[in-house]
């Protein structure tokens, strides 16, 4: 570590006001469909990886059983994602609908509206830069005990 460096403030906090602000861009787009950005996410790990058993799809997508089951209620409930038997009876699959489909496609197009206006808020050299930061601290930043215990 750089002992001339001493960062300030916390990080955290820096973190999460970074990531609502980010978080409020998308939703002001992607709320014109309906959806909130992270229904929309859902919708779309769904489409690529369905069918797909909700444990697999929570791993995957980095969240509790609980959470998904809590974020696909209201999926279900629109018509977008349905559950479906899964390999044996006490599996189930989660799969989105024709209906789905569509309001998926429809929500991207605004996601595609977001992501320019982020691109060109912030600049692309500066995106590109704190993707690979990102990317990189996560790389760095080892899984919580509890985080490997599903996997």
């Amino acid at each position: 570590m750089d002992s001339a460096v001493k960062p300030q403030g916390c990080t955290n906090l820096k973190l999460r006001q970074l990531m609502r602000r980010v978080a409020q861009h998308y939703d002001a787009e992607v709320g014109k469909t309906g959806l909130k950005g992270t229904q929309y996410s859902l919708l779309s790990y769904v489409l690529k990886l369905g069918p797909v058993r909700p444990v697999d799809l929570a791993r995957e997508m980095q969240i509790t059983p609980s959470t998904l089951t809590r974020n696909l209620r209201p999926l279900i409930e629109a018509g977008w994602v349905e559950l479906g038997p899964g390999a044996d009876q006490r599996s189930r699959t989660v799969r989105v609908t024709r209906a789905g489909r569509e309001k998926r496609q429809e929500a991207q197009r605004r996601w595609r509206v977001a992501q320019e206006g982020i691109n060109q808020l912030l600049g692309p050299r500066r995106v590109v830069e704190l993707h690979g930061l990102i990317d990189e601290c996560l790389g760095l930043l080892s899984p919580l005990p509890h985080e490997d215990a599903g996997a």
